[in-house]
């Protein structure tokens, strides 16, 4: 089976910081192509950010040079460090795996084949 596990979120203050992180077990080819996805409360599914082969990055406009999408040395783990975060940051992240390119991430409801059960993100 491939599990996502997700960890961090919290409640932040705007301006402020979280770092999100998220382990993938299961077949290795689903580490391939990782991602951040959010949802609030009434909306669609919004990518935010998303890391393939060799490292590459993608992002949403609105992710763009606040957040950062990072592989540990185990490939199968995935971090989000979120700075300068803004009340419309809140939502619930979900960590995906498994897509076809990372520029998927740019999409409203980004397609992943595996997800985590999401944590929540709140700034005031």
């Amino acid at each position: 089976d491939v599990q996502l596990v997700e960890s961090g979120g919290g409640s932040v203050q705007a301006g402020g910081s979280l770092r999100l992180a998220c382990e993938v077990t299961g077949f290795y080819y689903v580490t391939y192509c990782l991602g951040w996805v959010r949802q609030a409360p009434g909306q669609e599914r919004e990518g935010v950010a998303a890391i393939g082969g060799e490292d590459t990055t993608d992002y949403a406009d609105s992710a763009k040079g606040r957040f950062t999408i990072s592989r540990g040395s185990a490939k199968n783990i995935v971090s989000l460090q979120m700075n300068n975060l803004k009340p419309e940051d809140t939502g619930t992240y979900y960590c995906a795996s498994d897509c076809a390119a990372t520029f998927v991430i740019r999409a409203i409801n980004p397609i992943f084949n595996y997800w985590g059960q999401g944590t929540q993100v709140t700034v005031s």
